[in-house]
C-alpha cells in the first residue's frame, strides 16, 4: 500500500486546511485509514481514523473541528480541519492499516506539515 498525503501549509489560526490521502496498490484488504500528527518533541498521536465500514474516531482534542471522511471510488480520505489552533501545528501523516487474523499491518504516508500561526 502506497500513500500519498497533501495539503498541508501555513494558516492563521481560526483557519482552515483539508488534507487528502490517496491510496494506491494493494488496498483490497484495508480496513482503515486515518490521521496522525508529530509535534517536535512529542510522540506520533492518533488524529482520527475511518474504517472501511465508515466508522469513524476522533481525538478529544480536535473533536467538534476536524471531520475524517472517505471517497472509495479514488481510494482517497480527507480531513477537513476547521477552528485551528496553534497547538494543532504539527507534521501529520496519513496511515492505512490491515488487521489480518490478530496481526495489524501498518502502512504511512509521507509526512505534510500543517503550521497554524497565532
Amino acid at each position: 500500500v502506497q500513500l500519498q498525503a497533501s495539503g498541508g501549509g501555513l494558516v492563521q489560526s481560526g483557519g482552515s486546511l483539508r488534507l487528502s490521502c490517496a491510496a494506491s496498490g494493494s488496498i483490497f484488504s484495508i480496513n482503515g485509514m486515518g490521521w496522525y500528527r508529530q509535534s517536535p518533541g512529542k510522540q506520533r498521536e492518533l488524529v482520527a481514523t475511518i474504517t472501511s465500514a465508515g466508522g469513524t474516531h476522533y481525538a478529544d482534542s480536535v473533536k467538534g473541528r476536524f471531520t475524517i471522511s472517505r471517497d472509495n471510488a479514488k481510494n482517497t480520505v480527507y480531513l477537513q480541519m476547521n477552528s485551528l489552533r496553534p497547538e494543532d501545528t504539527a507534521v501529520y501523516f496519513c496511515n492505512a492499516f490491515k488487521v489480518i487474523t490478530t496481526t495489524r499491518f501498518n502502512f504511512w504516508g509521507q509526512g505534510t506539515q500543517v503550521t497554524v500561526s497565532s
